[in-house]
């Protein structure tokens, strides 16, 4: 009889559920006015999550002189935190509109304009063949799920609101929504040409908001007032109050983050069957109104509604 004593396995050690992705622009397609598509390509990208829906992800921006040769691979968000900020390279979050791992290909779209950021200034000058960095997931870790929001629960009632910084997600949303979901879609866009192709299952109507010349008559103008103005409308022809509005707490969008995304919806509210669930995003000031008014105005209960502040009206990027 052995007397040797087996040391215990070690436990295997968790992979991150995101992690760095060094990748080459393999094309730049210029889909309106106000949006560009960059396809990013790279080996390893095989490796990449497909898990859809509104999956968030970052593009890292290059350094003048050094490119990406500081930026971690390691746990990169405490190594990058840990960098002087002269080595910090900037980055911004995007969704991932495309995934083809059997291709090594990623898809991001982005909104043109020049505001003077560093993400403006990249994607005025981003040519095929240039390197470019991802973070994003990594379908190896067994983490599925990081970083989308869209958590709607048992709900068949949508209704999807955002402007032009939100249309890559409600895109990719709306193409995976179920073929009995039923809804409507307000996307506000600058132009009507910026209007994309976009395949809606047949109970969900989709609607491109163009503020180019267009008055408007919402108390909101500007950027967000034909946004506003569409969801107030949606909702006083289908959805029934059941209940009174009840107060919700204020952010301050000057200096605290908006964003809230429950994880399901509340089994009760306000809606054409009570199984209603809003998702909101875009600029902070108008996605504040829009939850201030389903909530405390129509009754829908917060747990039902998933509101996203992406950027605010006057602030540069950064």
């Amino acid at each position: 009889m052995s007397l040797a004593v087996t040391a215990p396995s070690a436990a295997p050690v968790a992979r991150p559920a995101h992690r760095p992705y060094r990748v080459r622009v393999a094309a730049v397609t210029s889909l309106s006015p106000s949006f560009t598509r960059l396809t990013f390509t790279a080996p390893d990208l095989a490796d990449f999550g497909t898990d859809g829906l509104d999956q968030r992800i970052k593009v890292v921006l290059p350094l003048p002189g050094t490119g990406f040769d500081d930026f971690p691979v390691d746990d990169w968000w405490g190594a990058w935190r840990a960098l002087p900020a002269h080595r910090q390279n900037p980055f911004r979050t995007y969704t991932a509109r495309a995934v083809r791992p059997e291709a090594r290909e990623v898809d991001v779209d982005f909104v043109v304009h020049d505001d003077g950021g560093p993400a403006g200034t990249w994607l005025s000058t981003v040519a095929v063949g240039d390197e470019a960095m991802l973070v994003g997931p990594d379908a190896t870790s067994g983490v599925h799920g990081s970083g989308v929001e869209w958590s709607p629960g048992e709900a068949r009632t949508v209704m999807i609101a955002g402007d032009e910084t939100a249309a890559p997600a409600i895109c990719s949303i709306v193409e995976q929504l179920p073929a009995d979901a039923r809804g409507c879609v307000f996307v506000e866009v600058p132009t009507a040409a910026d209007a994309l192709p976009l395949v809606a299952p047949a109970g969900v109507d989709v609607h491109w908001l163009p503020r180019e010349g267009h008055a408007g008559t919402a108390a909101h103008q500007g950027h967000g007032g034909r946004l506003v103005e569409a969801v107030r409308g949606w909702t006083a022809r289908y959805v029934t109050a059941r209940h009174h509005g009840v107060p919700v707490e204020e952010v301050d969008i000057e200096h605290d983050v908006l964003w809230d995304v429950p994880q399901g919806h509340a089994p009760h509210g306000a809606s054409l069957d009570g199984d209603l669930y809003a998702w909101l995003a875009g600029e902070a000031g108008a996605i504040k109104a829009l939850r201030r008014f389903l909530v405390s105005e129509v009754g829908v209960d917060r747990r039902q509604v998933a509101f996203m502040g992406y950027w605010r009206l006057g602030k540069a990027e950064g």
